[in-house]
């Protein structure tokens, strides 16, 4: 069927349908609940004045989920692969310690947001919540055995799920749209706690995992017999990066301005999910309510899987070694269940858990950038100087913004925030 498309036997827009799933699989890690416990603490605390962050770290993971995927269209190998081929042994093995603890930060946010929603949906102790979440996406997570096409399917339909019920919330609560679009391209940081929770939107949108797994979804994928079809194949991966991380984007800011319609007058101290869930019912109704816990249990299961599918991902490229899925699913989380077992709150766990992926993000990012200017990699397929540019600055802003919340942890004067 690929075949039959790239070489133009088949066309139109139905046909083309068959080189989605790697974007909309990747979109996942976008609208995970570490999204879900930064936005409300956005939209709660700021009302719309972090809009344009949720908009910024949107656009920077266009650029590198775009970027990604060309590495593997173009070059057959993933990521970690090539960091694995191509720096010495001592930096790979660093390498792979880094992104093994980021993989971990992110299972602790998709588990317990799953946990979270169905635990309060169905009146449940968390540790049961806790249970379920692993059954449910260890079961799941057999579906890759079929090939990619029925975990897409099954991903996408989550995705869908998702996007509907915030939809459902955006039309439910009382969004102000005049102050949402000056939120959305007025930049503005009033406070170090606002810098805080916009590295944590940045952690949450931006994800290590979702770098590395893009570029082994995508490699050998379809199988270019020319260069044209290599460009074909590249068109087709733009236009689906763009679309699907557009929708994550919409979903972000959705919660961003439901938070803030719902909590930032009158319960702008409400920062966690639970407190959301409850404050949500006399506030909007038990429909909203019930909606932002279907859609956050939606989020936590399908992210759950896609994370589990990224650390499989991460160790076989960097360590040329794979483990049993149900061992890689048990290692990832005994972080969650230590951090239940030891009474600390949920929501803080998902906020840091963001913060340490956002420290941990630039590690793929300058790998990536390295790969793919480098024309011994890609041929003539390495981006141009204009590209490389924006993966720069993209990627300097990320670094300064963590450079910036290093400096508040250890108690360093951050001159024009000093307000």
């Amino acid at each position: 069927m690929m075949d039959a498309v790239l070489s133009g036997q088949k066309r139109g827009v139905l046909a083309k349908l068959v080189f989605a799933g790697p974007a909309i699989v990747a979109s996942v890690a976008y609208m995970d609940p570490g999204n879900y416990a930064t936005n409300i603490q956005a939209g709660a605390g700021y009302g719309y004045t972090l809009l344009w962050v949720v908009l910024l770290a949107n656009l920077i993971a266009m650029l590198f989920q775009a970027l990604s995927a060309r590495l593997g269209i173009v070059t057959g190998k993933n990521l970690a692969e090539q960091c694995r081929d191509r720096f010495p042994k001592p930096i790979v093995w660093i390498m792979w310690a880094v992104s093994e603890v980021a993989a971990m930060a992110t299972d602790l946010a998709e588990f317990l947001g799953g946990a979270i929603g169905l635990a309060l949906l169905f009146d449940l102790p968390l540790m049961v919540g806790m249970i379920i979440t692993a059954i449910v996406t260890y079961g799941l997570l057999l579906f890759e055995r079929g090939g990619f096409r029925p975990m897409e399917l099954l991903i996408g339909a989550l995705v869908g799920l998702i996007g509907l019920c915030y939809l459902a919330e955006v039309l439910i609560a009382p969004i102000d749209w005049p102050a949402a679009g000056m939120g959305l391209i007025t930049p503005d940081l009033p406070d170090m706690m606002a810098l805080t929770i916009s590295v944590g939107i940045i952690g949450a949108t931006v994800m290590p995992h979702a770098i590395y797994l893009h570029s082994g979804l995508t490699q050998n994928r379809a199988h270019a017999k020319s260069h044209e079809d290599r460009r074909r194949i590249l068109r087709f991966s733009n236009i689906e990066v763009v679309l699907a991380l557009a929708v994550a984007g919409m979903v972000n800011m959705a919660m961003v301005m439901m938070a803030s319609s719902a909590f930032h007058i009158g319960h702008s101290e409400v920062a966690e999910i639970e407190t959301a869930y409850h404050t949500l019912t006399p506030l909007l109704g038990a429909a909203a309510a019930g909606v932002f816990l279907v859609s956050l249990i939606a989020s936590g299961i399908s992210s759950s899987v896609v994370g589990t599918m990224a650390g499989q991902l991460i160790m076989q490229g960097f360590l040329h070694m794979r483990i049993p899925i149900w061992l890689r699913r048990l290692i990832t989380m005994v972080p969650a269940f230590a951090v239940v077992a030891a009474g600390v709150n949920a929501t803080q766990a998902l906020v840091v858990s963001q913060v340490i992926l956002s420290i941990a993000l630039p590690v793929p990012m300058v790998a990536l950038i390295l790969f793919v200017s480098n024309r011994d990699v890609m041929g003539s397929f390495a981006i141009g100087p204009m590209l490389r540019g924006l993966a720069i600055i993209a990627a300097m802003a990320v670094l300064s913004l963590n450079f910036i919340l290093l400096a508040d942890v250890f108690g360093m004067p951050i001159p024009f925030l000093a307000g």
